[in-house]
C-alpha cells in the first residue's frame, strides 16, 4: 500500500482536531509535536484498518450498483430465438 500523504493544510487540520480532542477530552494540553507523533504512528500502525475498511465499503456501492445496472439491462432485454 502507498502511503497517504497529507498537504500541508490538511495535517494542521488534523493535527488541531487532535490537539482539540486532547484538551476537551482529556484536559491535557498537547503540543503540534506530540500530536503530529500520534497521528503518525495511527497512520502507520492502524491507518490501513480504516482504509481497507473505506475500499470494502466502496466496492459493496459498486457491486450495489453493478447488480442494478445488470437487473434494468434484462428488463430491456427484447425476447428473441437466441439461447442465452
Amino acid at each position: 500500500m502507498a502511503m497517504i500523504e497529507f498537504s500541508s493544510d490538511e495535517k494542521n487540520l488534523i493535527i488541531d482536531k487532535v490537539q482539540r480532542y486532547f484538551i476537551a477530552e482529556l484536559d491535557q494540553d498537547i503540543g503540534k509535536f506530540e500530536a503530529e507523533f500520534l497521528i503518525d504512528f495511527f497512520s502507520e500502525e492502524v491507518g490501513a484498518y480504516f482504509y481497507n475498511r473505506g475500499l470494502n465499503d466502496a466496492k459493496a456501492v459498486l457491486e450495489a450498483k453493478l447488480a442494478s445496472i445488470s437487473d434494468d439491462l434484462y428488463e430491456i432485454e427484447k425476447p428473441t430465438n437466441f439461447v442465452r
